[in-house]
């Protein structure tokens, strides 16, 4: 298995608000080939630290997630987003493989 770890920073104020995009998201990636699961974290300590983890079969299902048309035209609606200090949220992205479970 692989592993995507997306997180990011948000004013805390504006956390509730990210979450509930998450929460109503597209769902496209989960008919992705090789998709296992999707979760939104949030910090303990930290509520406007956020991560999203992407988890596929394989480190190729998640890299042809990645170049498909979908991803693509998903990230741009997130450019486009009206709260523009959401819009330009930069993720720190880390790919694990899964090597135990």
């Amino acid at each position: 298995m692989y592993t995507v770890f997306s997180t990011f920073d948000v004013p805390d104020e504006k956390s509730e608000e990210v979450i509930s995009i998450y929460k109503n998201r597209s769902r496209s990636v989960d008919e992705a080939d090789g998709f296992v699961d999707f979760l939104l974290l949030q910090n303990d300590k930290r509520p406007g630290e956020l991560t999203v983890q992407l988890i596929f079969e394989t480190k190729n299902d998640y890299l042809n997630w990645v170049r498909s048309e979908d991803f693509k035209r998903l990230h741009d609606l997130e450019k486009k987003y009206p709260d523009q200090e959401l819009a330009a949220v930069i993720p720190k992205v880390t790919q694990y493989k899964v090597v135990a479970r």
